[in-house]
């Protein structure tokens, strides 16, 4: 029987990242690049539309921050498990990852398919 992938939007306002996700996305065959989104407002609507398994959200979006978008995410689309991602340490972001709608942290240098697959067993519903 064959694995449905892991439908995943990334919302990230910086193009670089978002064209490196969709990179790192392509060359895993349980992972599939659904959508992505520039803005936190942006990342709420498109997963509300696409309904995505996960989202990996940058922390420091324009306008809403990716904290308040996942916890807008988590209260439309509770099937979508929210990512925090950014290109800062977890600890110098003062991150609490009990929020509503945060499923975990990645730092943007250590998305490549094995962590991605790694994460994504540990918090996967």
């Amino acid at each position: 029987m064959q694995q449905v992938p892991v439908r995943v939007l990334v919302v990230d306002d910086q193009r670089p990242f978002r064209a490196a996700a969709s990179a790192v996305l392509r060359r895993m065959p349980d992972f599939t690049l659904v959508g992505e989104a520039e803005t936190g407002e942006d990342g709420v609507r498109v997963a509300a539309e696409l309904r995505p398994d996960l989202v990996l959200m940058d922390v420091c979006l324009p306008g809403i921050d990716g904290v308040a978008a996942a916890g807008r995410i988590h209260a439309e689309t509770p099937a979508s498990v929210v990512v925090l991602c950014s290109s800062y340490a977890r600890e110098d972001l003062s991150l609490r990852l009990d929020e509503p709608g945060v499923a975990g942290y990645l730092h943007k240098e250590e998305l490549h398919g094995p962590a991605l697959r790694e994460l994504w067993a540990r918090i996967s519903p």
